[in-house]
């Protein structure tokens, strides 16, 4: 019929392919193919049943989200009109799925008369990841084929569900080993012989009306999905499209979900997630990086340090099946490294997110070692030792001699100067930065800190790693913080400011929240602990320009010995066993008595100051950034500060977030500040005045 969707026949059976690789996706072409694919079938009188399956790796893996808010072609039907033509159809049409059938692909499955899956099989509606609902019925037809509760745990979440699982639930019919096509066939002959009944999911009443009139279940999921679905519009828009399913006729249902997938589609959220999905995509290419660059292979790691980060690093290589060996310099350093390591999987487990047979398989993956020696054979090896260069540049020393050539040698550090570290080598195309971010065990970014010598097949390698260890890696430049911490000290220093000037920690906090972040800076830096920031700021004293302002209160909040959440206190306070950050009158006094010190006339400040000051130097310092090239693109910096920091996914990351807001006003705000406070670190970075002049934004460049 054409290029992107093909027919052939098999004694009466015409098989309907999707020919669009490499997901078979349902843009403008595909859909006309295949509607024109159907009036042709379904006129054909020798065509007795029809199969519809796909060509290549997979099924269907949903619609093209490229040509989301694009007008189609005159004639493009929309994919609910395909959908319920193949339902009405008189003739049998069964779905032969394989691979993955996703979204408007598990949509168009649900349209068929009986689905066939081969072995292997995964099916989703994922659209709430986009910031949408399923719009070709999907919040309409699952309720119908499985029950409200399991459609809604598979809707609201997005989630892949094996092909096993979908069988049970009712989704798919069955499931075969072998040529799914010729099964689904089989299916189709038995159908045409009235062995089985044509079965059209819309039609289907029981399966709903066990929750019909029922607003209790609804409220309770709505409840239980609360603190997850904080912020987001999405998941409770594909609530209350199911419970139109269960309440509604089909076609009022259907109606109101596509009513609902117009809205949300055209809303900001929405682009920000879709943003959010191709910027995760993008931030593997590398200029400079060929696609075909030759990789080193890692069988085997070792991690130098067994504290709190190394442990995290270690469960990392273990949970990928990757042998990892850790080094400490004491049997006793690495007894309470691996207690702790046993400790964080034996929580897993307790959870009912590991079994306790693959915890002892991961466990049994982590060797330890006292000697240097030991690592010797290792394809790479992660430093994750205290943040000290004297320190840091003797291990590498130490690895250089030890490790093989061609290992790769990792520093994690948070702030330091990878191509120093490198020096005290004989292979700096050889050492990268890996920064894992804490707890490394939980935390998916990965910030990988290109040396002035690391080679592209180091790069390739260290970024491919990342994937197959379950992060996200991202590559940055070095300088002081690279490219998340440093934004992050630019936010931070703005929260201490208004400290000083008229708010309290825990009011600059809700603000923080309420914006979407998981916590505020203050909580956030009690959990990760104040005592190493504390230490970072010493070791800078001594290079910081006199003329600068310079909060000490965060100083004066660790001479007290209170290093957060480790020590039960700091800028909040915590009761024993408990994470819940509680205001404490000591840090407030504090505050006050700073800001006294300081001769600050303490003043009202409204939570939209707070926002402003946070978030538009986090901007401003990210726009510079991009110019120094230390990041590939503002896409980069909204991947590291979703997955590094909880920038809300549904804001697309602060860059994509500043083009929501548009650089002209966040620049005349920066000028504002500049001109107000006189301070360095709040002048509008030159990009920033460019774009704005210019009338564009970060998603220009």
């Amino acid at each position: 019929m054409s290029d992107a969707v093909t027919v052939s026949t098999r004694d009466g059976v015409a098989v309907i392919r999707l020919d669009s690789p490499p997901v078979n996706g349902l843009g403008f072409a595909v859909r006309n193919g295949l509607h024109a694919a159907l009036e042709s079938v379904l006129s054909d009188d020798a065509v007795r049943a029809l199969v519809v399956t796909g060509g290549g790796k997979m099924f269907c893996g949903g619609a093209d989200i490229r040509e989301f808010g694009q007008a189609p072609p005159p004639g493009t039907p929309h994919l609910p009109t395909v959908i319920d033509a193949i339902e009405a159809s008189t003739k049998p049409v069964v779905a032969a799925i394989h691979g993955f059938a996703l979204g408007g692909g598990l949509e168009l499955a649900l349209g068929c008369h009986l689905r066939v899956a081969a072995t292997g099989t995964r099916v989703a509606l994922p659209e709430v990841t986009l910031g949408i609902v399923p719009g070709a019925g999907g919040t309409q037809r699952l309720p119908r084929l499985i029950g409200v509760p399991a459609a809604l745990d598979v809707i609201v979440t997005g989630k892949m569900v094996p092909a096993a699982d979908a069988q049970a639930l009712g989704i798919l019919d069955a499931v075969v080993d072998g040529d799914v096509v010729e099964a689904a066939v089989r299916e189709a002959r038995r159908m045409i012989e009235g062995e089985v009944p044509i079965r059209r999911t819309s039609a289907l009443d029981d399966r709903v009306s066990e929750s019909r009139n029922a607003p209790e279940i609804f409220a309770a999921f709505r409840k239980k999905m609360a603190r997850r679905a904080r912020g987001f519009e999405a998941p409770f828009a594909c609530v209350e499209c199911v419970e139109a399913a269960a309440n509604l006729p089909f076609a009022e249902g259907v109606a109101k979900e596509r009513e609902t997938f117009t809205k949300l589609l055209a809303s900001d959220q929405s682009k920000a997630q879709r943003h959010a999905f191709f910027a995760e995509r993008l931030v593997s290419k590398i200029a400079d990086v060929p696609k075909d660059t030759p990789l080193l292979p890692i069988k085997t790691a070792a991690v130098i340090g067994c504290g709190t980060m190394g442990g995290g690093i270690a469960m990392n290589f273990a949970n990928a099946g990757i042998p990892v060996k850790v080094f400490e310099v004491s049997q006793d350093a690495l007894d309470k490294g691996v207690g702790l390591i046993t400790k964080n999987y034996a929580a897993t487990v307790t959870k009912g997110r590991l079994s306790q047979a693959q915890m002892d398989t991961r466990l049994g993956l982590i060797s330890t070692t006292v000697s240097y020696d030991d690592v010797a054979d290792a394809d790479i090896v992660i430093e994750a030792v205290f943040e000290d260069m004297d320190l840091k540049k003797e291990v590498f020393a130490q690895l250089d001699t030890a490790c093989k050539p061609d290992a790769i040698l990792a520093t994690n550090t948070s702030t330091l100067d990878v191509d120093e570290i490198a020096s005290t080598t004989r292979r700096p195309d050889k050492v990268i930065g890996t920064h894992f971010f804490s707890p490394a065990n939980v935390m998916k970014l990965m910030e990988n800190v290109r040396g002035a010598e690391s080679s592209a097949q180091t790069i390739a390698t260290i970024m491919k790693l990342s994937k197959r260890i379950g992060k996200v890696g991202v590559l940055v430049g070095i300088c002081d913080g690279f490219v998340g911490n440093r934004m992050l000290y630019a936010y931070r220093r703005q929260a201490d400011f208004l400290l000083e000037e008229g708010a309290l920690p825990h009011q600059i906090d809700k603000v923080i929240y309420d914006f979407g972040m998981p916590m505020g800076p203050y909580a956030m830096g009690d959990l990760a602990g104040l005592d190493v920031g504390w230490r970072i700021r010493q070791r800078q004293a001594a290079t910081r320009p006199a003329h600068l302002r310079y909060s000490a209160v965060a100083d004066r909040v660790c001479e007290l010995g209170r290093f957060g959440q480790k020590t039960d206190a700091g800028w909040f306070r915590y009761e024993p066993g408990s994470r819940t950050p509680i205001p404490d009158p000591v840090v407030n006094e504090l505050v006050l008595k700073v800001s006294a010190e300081n001769g600050f006339a303490r003043r009202e400040i409204g939570d939209q100051e707070i926002l402003e000051r946070c978030m538009y130097p986090l901007v401003n310092e990210g726009a510079k950034i991009l110019e120094e090239g230390l990041a590939q693109r503002a896409s980069d910096i909204d991947v590291v500060w979703m997955y590094g920091y909880g920038f809300p996914r549904y804001r697309g990351g602060p860059m994509f977030w500043a083009d929501l807001v548009g650089i002209k006003t966040i620049y005349e705000a920066m000028r504002r500040l500049h001109d107000a406070h006189g301070d360095y670190w709040l002048e509008p970075a030159p990009l920033l005045k460019r774009l704005a002049e210019q009338g564009k934004g970060f998603g220009d460049l």
